[in-house]
């Protein structure tokens, strides 16, 4: 007898490897804008230069003899006739955490088209970001002026002074490159370039308030930073 079975078998395609499937640039990154995606990479490979630099801050402080220096007495600021211990430390990330406050309001005016408000949020963000730059500038000539240097410390363990240098320059560093960008972008912002898409100084494409979220997206990280150095540099 005749088989009149006329069923149609569904074949299923192998499923790929997660690896390729990201490779692949089809669903992972998929309407995600290029300069926010680029950001991010830079980003994820920025941390791991810190995190490099904090573990080879804790290997330093755990392989050396030496006694390490104390924070309270090594950053006191004197007031009057009385050291308190971390006063210039506190008040530094207190501006640091306020200046991602004001940055995370300037995104979310950008986005309402309100460039008065987005302007002055990012303007309040820049001279935040200075003052934190001016005031890490006095910690180091403070320290600098104690006898402080790169090869040796008169407070205790030499290498303290080469890993708080280096690290703590290096995130001003950010902080700095940072801040230039904020009084670029503020500029910009109340000219109304991001209403208009003028094109921007170091690309071809049109600068919308996006640009403004992918520089929210490197200030706070520059603050997310910042807690890991205090409290492996002045807590512990």
């Amino acid at each position: 007898m005749e088989n009149t079975d006329t069923s149609v078998k569904i074949v299923v395609p192998p499923k790929q490897g997660a690896f390729k499937e990201w490779a692949s640039d089809q669903k992972a990154f998929k309407g995600v804008p290029w300069g926010k995606a680029m950001m991010w990479i830079f980003l994820v490979s920025d941390t791991f230069v810190f995190s490099i630099f904090l573990i080879s801050y804790m290997t330093v402080r755990f392989s050396t003899k030496v006694e390490w220096p104390n924070a309270s007495e090594v950053f006191g600021l004197h007031v009057g006739h009385y050291n308190v211990p971390l006063l210039l430390i506190a008040i530094m990330t207190f501006i640091l955490i306020t200046s991602s406050g004001t940055m995370a309001l300037a995104v979310k005016y950008g986005y309402e088209k309100n460039k008065k408000m987005c302007g002055w949020l990012m303007l309040a963000t820049a001279v935040l970001g200075a003052s934190f730059v001016g005031m890490q500038a006095f910690e180091w000539t403070k320290l600098i002026h104690e006898g402080v240097r790169p090869w040796e410390n008169p407070f205790g363990a030499p290498q303290f002074g080469a890993i708080f240098f280096m690290v703590t320059g290096f995130h001003g560093t950010h902080v700095t490159i940072g801040v230039i960008f904020l009084f670029i972008m503020t500029w910009k912002t109340f000219r109304g370039h991001f209403d208009t898409g003028k094109r921007g100084y170091f690309t071809s494409q049109k600068s919308d308030y996006e640009a403004i979220e992918i520089m929210g997206l490197y200030w706070h990280f520059v603050d997310l930073v910042w807690v890991f150095i205090f409290a492996f540099f002045y807590l512990w």
